[in-house]
Protein backbone atom coordinates (compact mmCIF):
# COMPACT_ATOMS: atom_id res chain seq x y z
CA UNK A 1 0.00 0.00 0.00
CA UNK A 2 1.62 3.58 -0.91
CA UNK A 3 2.24 5.37 1.73
CA UNK A 4 0.70 8.94 2.45
CA UNK A 5 1.56 11.32 5.36
CA UNK A 6 -1.13 9.53 8.03
CA UNK A 7 1.01 6.05 7.09
CA UNK A 8 3.37 7.26 7.68
CA UNK A 9 2.45 8.74 11.06
CA UNK A 10 0.77 5.45 12.31
CA UNK A 11 3.77 3.61 11.08
CA UNK A 12 5.81 5.36 13.30
CA UNK A 13 3.36 5.05 16.21
CA UNK A 14 3.06 1.73 15.95
CA UNK A 15 7.07 1.57 17.17
CA UNK A 16 5.89 2.47 20.57
CA UNK A 17 5.76 0.07 23.46
CA UNK A 18 2.08 -1.04 24.63
CA UNK A 19 0.17 1.16 21.92
CA UNK A 20 -3.61 -0.34 22.04
CA UNK A 21 -5.35 2.43 19.41
CA UNK A 22 -4.94 5.12 17.11
CA UNK A 23 -7.65 6.99 16.84
CA UNK A 24 -9.02 9.99 14.36
CA UNK A 25 -11.90 11.78 15.72
CA UNK A 26 -11.19 15.07 13.78
CA UNK A 27 -8.44 16.55 12.07
CA UNK A 28 -6.95 18.35 14.62
CA UNK A 29 -7.89 15.75 16.99
CA UNK A 30 -5.36 12.22 17.12
CA UNK A 31 -5.14 10.05 19.80
CA UNK A 32 -3.77 7.39 21.18
CA UNK A 33 -4.23 4.54 23.75
CA UNK A 34 -1.57 3.52 25.90
CA UNK A 35 -1.15 1.31 28.94
CA UNK A 36 -5.48 1.98 29.10
CA UNK A 37 -4.54 5.49 28.89
CA UNK A 38 -6.19 8.06 26.22
CA UNK A 39 -3.65 11.04 24.83
CA UNK A 40 -4.08 13.27 22.68
CA UNK A 41 -1.39 13.91 19.78
CA UNK A 42 -0.08 17.04 18.70
CA UNK A 43 -0.38 16.17 15.05
CA UNK A 44 -2.98 17.76 12.74
CA UNK A 45 -3.77 16.20 9.34
CA UNK A 46 -5.77 17.64 5.96
CA UNK A 47 -8.91 16.20 4.61
CA UNK A 48 -7.63 15.43 1.75
CA UNK A 49 -4.85 13.29 3.12
CA UNK A 50 -7.38 11.29 5.39
CA UNK A 51 -9.34 10.76 2.01
CA UNK A 52 -6.10 9.35 0.59
CA UNK A 53 -5.80 7.22 3.09
CA UNK A 54 -8.87 5.78 3.33
CA UNK A 55 -8.84 5.06 -0.03
CA UNK A 56 -5.94 3.37 -0.25
CA UNK A 57 -7.05 0.91 2.54
CA UNK A 58 -10.12 0.04 0.51
CA UNK A 59 -8.00 -0.52 -2.13
CA UNK A 60 -5.75 -2.79 -0.22
CA UNK A 61 -8.50 -4.77 1.31
CA UNK A 62 -10.73 -5.03 -2.18
CA UNK A 63 -13.74 -3.03 -1.26
CA UNK A 64 -15.61 0.21 -1.13
CA UNK A 65 -15.40 2.88 0.85
CA UNK A 66 -18.01 5.59 -0.12
CA UNK A 67 -20.91 7.22 0.42
CA UNK A 68 -23.01 4.34 -0.85
CA UNK A 69 -20.76 2.09 1.33
CA UNK A 70 -20.27 4.12 4.08
CA UNK A 71 -18.87 1.68 7.13
CA UNK A 72 -15.39 0.13 6.30
CA UNK A 73 -13.93 -3.04 8.35
CA UNK A 74 -10.74 -4.29 7.11
CA UNK A 75 -7.10 -4.59 8.02
CA UNK A 76 -3.26 -2.85 7.77
CA UNK A 77 -0.67 -4.18 5.84
CA UNK A 78 0.52 -5.77 9.55
CA UNK A 79 -3.28 -6.85 10.11
CA UNK A 80 -4.22 -4.66 12.68
CA UNK A 81 -7.84 -3.96 12.43
CA UNK A 82 -9.24 -0.98 10.96
CA UNK A 83 -12.85 0.58 10.80
CA UNK A 84 -13.87 3.80 9.45
CA UNK A 85 -17.03 5.59 9.22
CA UNK A 86 -17.55 7.82 6.43
CA UNK A 87 -18.08 11.63 7.08
CA UNK A 88 -21.65 11.28 5.83
CA UNK A 89 -22.41 10.20 9.37
CA UNK A 90 -19.89 11.68 11.04
CA UNK A 91 -19.67 15.24 12.15
CA UNK A 92 -16.43 16.67 11.22
CA UNK A 93 -14.45 13.87 8.86
CA UNK A 94 -14.04 9.97 8.30
CA UNK A 95 -14.20 8.45 11.62
CA UNK A 96 -11.03 6.07 11.95
CA UNK A 97 -10.18 3.63 14.70
CA UNK A 98 -6.92 1.46 14.57
CA UNK A 99 -6.74 -1.64 16.48
CA UNK A 100 -3.00 -2.30 17.19
CA UNK A 101 -1.92 -5.73 18.96
CA UNK A 102 0.87 -6.09 21.04
CA UNK A 103 2.87 -8.61 18.86
CA UNK A 104 5.46 -9.63 21.39
CA UNK A 105 2.35 -11.32 22.95
CA UNK A 106 2.28 -14.48 21.00
CA UNK A 107 1.65 -17.08 23.91
CA UNK A 108 0.80 -18.11 27.18
CA UNK A 109 4.97 -18.46 28.21
CA UNK A 110 5.49 -14.72 26.61
CA UNK A 111 2.44 -12.77 28.87
CA UNK A 112 4.44 -13.29 31.71
CA UNK A 113 2.37 -11.13 34.31
CA UNK A 114 -0.27 -10.15 31.19
CA UNK A 115 -3.86 -10.98 32.43
CA UNK A 116 -3.12 -11.30 35.71
CA UNK A 117 -1.66 -14.63 34.73
CA UNK A 118 1.07 -16.65 36.90
CA UNK A 119 2.72 -19.92 36.63
CA UNK A 120 -0.10 -21.84 38.31
CA UNK A 121 -3.03 -19.90 36.05
CA UNK A 122 -1.02 -21.01 33.06
CA UNK A 123 -0.87 -24.18 33.94
CA UNK A 124 -4.72 -24.47 34.20
CA UNK A 125 -4.93 -22.90 30.68
CA UNK A 126 -2.83 -25.09 28.89
CA UNK A 127 -5.07 -27.84 30.38
CA UNK A 128 -7.72 -26.88 29.46
CA UNK A 129 -6.93 -26.02 25.89
CA UNK A 130 -5.10 -29.77 25.57
CA UNK A 131 -8.05 -31.44 27.16
CA UNK A 132 -10.34 -30.16 24.29
CA UNK A 133 -12.43 -27.92 26.40
CA UNK A 134 -14.96 -25.95 24.78
CA UNK A 135 -14.14 -22.32 25.50
CA UNK A 136 -15.89 -19.09 25.45
CA UNK A 137 -13.95 -15.75 26.26
CA UNK A 138 -15.89 -12.93 27.30
CA UNK A 139 -15.79 -9.35 27.77
CA UNK A 140 -16.16 -5.74 27.18
CA UNK A 141 -14.45 -3.66 24.43
CA UNK A 142 -10.97 -3.45 24.33
CA UNK A 143 -10.26 -5.67 27.17
CA UNK A 144 -8.37 -7.85 25.41
CA UNK A 145 -10.61 -10.81 24.16
CA UNK A 146 -8.88 -11.59 20.80
CA UNK A 147 -5.39 -11.05 22.23
CA UNK A 148 -6.55 -14.56 24.95
CA UNK A 149 -7.98 -16.17 21.89
CA UNK A 150 -4.91 -15.78 20.07
CA UNK A 151 -2.79 -17.14 23.25
CA UNK A 152 -4.92 -19.75 23.64
CA UNK A 153 -5.14 -20.85 20.19
CA UNK A 154 -1.34 -21.22 20.06
CA UNK A 155 -1.56 -23.77 22.75
CA UNK A 156 -3.39 -26.13 19.85
CA UNK A 157 -0.97 -29.17 19.06
CA UNK A 158 -0.22 -28.59 15.61
CA UNK A 159 -1.47 -32.33 14.67
CA UNK A 160 -5.08 -30.55 14.78
CA UNK A 161 -6.92 -29.10 12.06
CA UNK A 162 -7.98 -25.70 12.90
CA UNK A 163 -10.75 -23.64 11.30
CA UNK A 164 -11.57 -20.04 11.63
CA UNK A 165 -14.05 -17.76 11.09
CA UNK A 166 -13.69 -13.97 11.53
CA UNK A 167 -15.85 -11.13 9.75
CA UNK A 168 -12.26 -9.24 10.24
CA UNK A 169 -9.19 -10.91 10.45
CA UNK A 170 -7.83 -10.14 13.92
CA UNK A 171 -6.84 -13.50 14.84
CA UNK A 172 -3.02 -13.79 14.56
CA UNK A 173 -1.31 -17.10 15.35
CA UNK A 174 0.88 -19.83 13.78
CA UNK A 175 -0.42 -23.05 12.99
CA UNK A 176 0.59 -24.83 9.57
CA UNK A 177 -2.34 -26.95 10.15
CA UNK A 178 -5.24 -24.28 9.99
CA UNK A 179 -7.86 -22.41 6.97
CA UNK A 180 -8.86 -19.21 7.65
CA UNK A 181 -12.26 -17.94 6.50
CA UNK A 182 -13.54 -14.42 6.54
CA UNK A 183 -16.80 -13.58 5.95
CA UNK A 184 -18.27 -10.62 3.48
CA UNK A 185 -22.34 -10.65 4.61
CA UNK A 186 -22.73 -7.14 2.09
CA UNK A 187 -20.63 -9.07 -0.46
CA UNK A 188 -21.12 -13.03 -0.40
CA UNK A 189 -20.64 -15.30 2.86
CA UNK A 190 -21.91 -14.89 5.80
CA UNK A 191 -20.49 -15.87 9.50
CA UNK A 192 -22.78 -18.62 9.75
CA UNK A 193 -22.93 -19.34 6.21
CA UNK A 194 -18.78 -20.25 6.51
CA UNK A 195 -19.77 -22.08 9.84
CA UNK A 196 -21.99 -23.69 7.97
CA UNK A 197 -19.31 -25.30 5.70
CA UNK A 198 -16.22 -25.47 7.96
CA UNK A 199 -18.07 -28.71 9.17
CA UNK A 200 -17.53 -30.33 5.64
CA UNK A 201 -13.62 -29.16 5.86
CA UNK A 202 -12.74 -31.52 8.37
CA UNK A 203 -12.17 -29.40 11.37
CA UNK A 204 -10.64 -31.01 14.77
CA UNK A 205 -11.28 -27.27 16.21
CA UNK A 206 -13.64 -24.37 15.11
CA UNK A 207 -12.92 -20.91 15.77
CA UNK A 208 -15.09 -18.01 15.69
CA UNK A 209 -13.29 -14.83 16.27
CA UNK A 210 -16.34 -13.13 17.61
CA UNK A 211 -19.88 -14.55 17.85
CA UNK A 212 -22.20 -11.60 17.04
CA UNK A 213 -25.67 -13.02 14.97
CA UNK A 214 -26.95 -16.43 14.24
CA UNK A 215 -23.90 -18.26 13.89
CA UNK A 216 -24.14 -19.14 17.13
CA UNK A 217 -26.64 -21.51 16.71
CA UNK A 218 -24.64 -23.40 14.35
CA UNK A 219 -21.49 -22.99 16.92
CA UNK A 220 -23.21 -24.65 19.57
CA UNK A 221 -24.77 -27.37 17.30
CA UNK A 222 -20.97 -27.88 16.28
CA UNK A 223 -19.52 -28.24 19.96
CA UNK A 224 -22.41 -30.53 20.77
CA UNK A 225 -21.69 -32.96 17.53
CA UNK A 226 -17.86 -33.99 18.28
CA UNK A 227 -16.14 -30.68 17.43
CA UNK A 228 -14.27 -30.34 20.94
CA UNK A 229 -12.06 -27.98 21.73
CA UNK A 230 -13.58 -25.20 19.72
CA UNK A 231 -13.72 -21.69 21.28
CA UNK A 232 -15.28 -17.89 20.43
CA UNK A 233 -15.26 -14.62 21.74
CA UNK A 234 -18.45 -12.76 23.16
CA UNK A 235 -18.99 -8.71 23.68
CA UNK A 236 -20.63 -9.72 27.85
CA UNK A 237 -19.19 -7.73 30.60
CA UNK A 238 -20.23 -11.15 33.16
CA UNK A 239 -20.54 -14.60 32.96
CA UNK A 240 -23.70 -14.43 33.37
CA UNK A 241 -24.13 -11.79 30.96
CA UNK A 242 -22.77 -13.94 27.84
CA UNK A 243 -25.26 -16.71 28.75
CA UNK A 244 -28.31 -14.60 28.22
CA UNK A 245 -26.74 -12.85 25.25
CA UNK A 246 -25.72 -16.61 23.67
CA UNK A 247 -29.66 -17.34 24.48
CA UNK A 248 -30.41 -14.24 22.18
CA UNK A 249 -28.42 -14.76 19.56
CA UNK A 250 -29.39 -18.28 19.19
CA UNK A 251 -33.17 -16.94 18.92
CA UNK A 252 -31.72 -14.68 15.78
CA UNK A 253 -31.62 -17.56 13.82
CA UNK A 254 -35.29 -18.16 13.85
CA UNK A 255 -35.64 -21.04 15.75
CA UNK A 256 -38.64 -21.03 18.47
CA UNK A 257 -37.35 -23.40 21.02
CA UNK A 258 -38.51 -23.69 24.53
CA UNK A 259 -36.32 -21.69 26.80
CA UNK A 260 -35.63 -24.75 29.27
CA UNK A 261 -34.07 -26.85 25.73
CA UNK A 262 -32.32 -23.97 24.40
CA UNK A 263 -30.86 -23.58 27.99
CA UNK A 264 -30.13 -27.28 27.88
CA UNK A 265 -28.24 -27.16 24.69
CA UNK A 266 -25.61 -24.43 26.08
CA UNK A 267 -25.26 -26.23 28.92
CA UNK A 268 -24.27 -29.14 26.86
CA UNK A 269 -21.84 -26.87 24.56
CA UNK A 270 -19.51 -24.75 26.39
CA UNK A 271 -17.37 -25.88 29.13
CA UNK A 272 -15.61 -22.97 30.49
CA UNK A 273 -16.17 -19.17 30.69
CA UNK A 274 -13.39 -16.60 30.84
CA UNK A 275 -14.18 -13.25 31.48
CA UNK A 276 -11.92 -10.32 31.19
CA UNK A 277 -12.10 -6.93 32.39
CA UNK A 278 -10.05 -4.17 33.49
CA UNK A 279 -9.03 -2.53 36.03
CA UNK A 280 -9.34 1.31 36.98
CA UNK A 281 -5.86 1.95 36.09
CA UNK A 282 -6.81 0.37 31.98
CA UNK A 283 -4.88 -2.57 33.23
CA UNK A 284 -6.63 -5.62 31.75
CA UNK A 285 -7.22 -8.85 33.81
CA UNK A 286 -9.25 -11.67 34.27
CA UNK A 287 -12.05 -11.35 36.58
CA UNK A 288 -13.83 -14.81 36.95
CA UNK A 289 -12.99 -18.20 35.10
CA UNK A 290 -16.47 -19.95 34.91
CA UNK A 291 -17.62 -24.12 34.93
CA UNK A 292 -20.62 -24.08 33.06
CA UNK A 293 -22.25 -26.67 34.41
CA UNK A 294 -25.67 -28.68 34.02
CA UNK A 295 -29.24 -27.46 34.17
CA UNK A 296 -30.84 -26.95 37.62
CA UNK A 297 -34.52 -26.69 36.78
CA UNK A 298 -34.23 -24.07 34.25
CA UNK A 299 -31.75 -22.26 35.58
CA UNK A 300 -27.99 -23.37 34.22
CA UNK A 301 -25.64 -23.58 36.70
CA UNK A 302 -22.26 -21.91 36.72
CA UNK A 303 -19.79 -21.79 39.44
CA UNK A 304 -16.40 -19.20 39.47
CA UNK A 305 -13.51 -21.48 40.13
CA UNK A 306 -11.14 -18.60 40.04
CA UNK A 307 -11.36 -15.08 40.41
CA UNK A 308 -9.41 -11.63 40.59
CA UNK A 309 -9.12 -10.90 44.10
CA UNK A 310 -6.48 -8.38 45.71
CA UNK A 311 -4.92 -7.32 42.50
CA UNK A 312 -4.44 -11.37 41.22
CA UNK A 313 -6.41 -13.92 40.11
CA UNK A 314 -6.18 -17.20 41.78
CA UNK A 315 -8.29 -19.84 42.16
CA UNK A 316 -10.80 -20.74 45.33
CA UNK A 317 -10.45 -23.79 46.01
CA UNK A 318 -14.05 -25.24 44.25
CA UNK A 319 -12.53 -28.44 41.67
CA UNK A 320 -14.45 -28.28 38.06
CA UNK A 321 -16.33 -31.33 37.10
CA UNK A 322 -13.99 -32.32 34.42
CA UNK A 323 -11.34 -32.73 36.74
CA UNK A 324 -10.37 -36.42 35.13
CA UNK A 325 -10.34 -34.68 31.60
CA UNK A 326 -7.63 -32.33 33.10
CA UNK A 327 -5.53 -34.70 35.23
CA UNK A 328 -4.96 -36.73 31.92
CA UNK A 329 -3.72 -34.12 30.85
CA UNK A 330 -1.09 -33.30 33.43
CA UNK A 331 -2.73 -31.22 35.97
CA UNK A 332 -2.17 -32.45 39.24
CA UNK A 333 -5.07 -33.89 41.24
CA UNK A 334 -4.67 -31.22 43.85
CA UNK A 335 -4.06 -28.47 41.34
CA UNK A 336 -7.21 -26.34 42.55
CA UNK A 337 -7.10 -27.24 46.36
CA UNK A 338 -3.20 -26.10 46.25
CA UNK A 339 -3.37 -22.76 44.65
CA UNK A 340 -7.10 -21.09 46.60
CA UNK A 341 -6.39 -18.38 48.06
CA UNK A 342 -5.05 -18.32 51.79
Amino acid sequence: MKKNLIQELVDELSKLPDLTEIIINKLDAIYIERNGEMILLENKITEAELEEYCQALARFNKREFNSEHPVFDGNLPDGSRVNIIHKDYARYCHAVTIRRYLKTIKNFDSAKTMFSLDQESVKFMKAIVASKMNILVSGGTGVGKTTFLNMLLNEVSQSERIITIEDTRELQFQHLNSVRLESRPNEGLSTRDLLKNSLRMRPDRIIVGEVRGAEAFDLLQAMNTGHEGSMCSLHANSPREAIIRLENLFLMAGFDIPTKALRYQISSSINFIIQLKRDKDGKRHIAHVCEVGKMEGDMILVQDIGLYKDQKFRFNGLVPSCIDRLVKVGLEKDFFNRNQFS
